[in-house]
């Protein structure tokens, strides 16, 4: 097994990133350019960072605020992210990106929202009391990467057993291979 780290993903800030990684062409469609016009503004009482990744918008995140973006994001009437399409956990090595996809019924546009912990101390507030669809993502998460969702009403085990040691989402987790017979 090899012991090399994917360098972190390069920062959303505009400008940022030292064009190391391999980029896609951005295409954002006529409701989602319509939703990058008006972020700014529902997303102004939040320090965040927004991009584009190839049809989506992105805003970065920090951790202690992702609850009430969230729940701004679905609050609000310009934006609307009723659903919580996916909630997934990316491993960059010494940090773990949360990944929050949202969709708005509604208005019927998508973006995400991204969170980045240190992976030896991966907390991040629990978004369930916004979407309940929340729960089960975020144990997937605890069980696979040992990220701690702080608030969620219950972090038990949800693919993985009680106990079971390590989180086998890592990179760092240690496979064994596998012998022919």
């Amino acid at each position: 097994m090899s012991d090399a780290r994917p360098t972190p993903p390069p920062s959303h800030s505009p400008g940022a990133g030292g064009g190391h990684a391999p980029s896609a062409p951005q295409r954002l469609d006529a409701r989602a350019q319509a939703l990058q016009a008006i972020l700014p503004e529902v997303l102004r009482p939040f320090s965040i960072a927004l991009s584009v990744a190839l049809d989506e918008v992105v805003a970065l995140v920090p951790a202690e605020q992702v609850v009430e973006v969230c729940r701004s994001l679905r609050d609000d009437p310009r934006t609307r992210m009723d659903f919580l399409r996916c909630l997934s956990v990316v491993d960059y090595g010494d940090i773990l990106e949360v990944v929050y996809h949202l969709w708005s019924m509604e208005k019927r546009h998508k973006m995400v929202v991204k969170v980045r912990v240190p992976a030896d101390k991966p907390e991040v507030p629990s978004v369930t009391g916004v979407w309940k669809g929340a729960d089960w993502f975020e144990r997937e998460g605890r069980d696979l990467y040992g990220v701690v969702f702080i608030g969620h009403p219950n972090l038990a085990p949800l693919l993985l057993w009680e106990g079971f040691p390590g989180f086998p989402g890592r990179k760092s987790y240690p496979f064994y291979d596998y012998k022919e017979w």
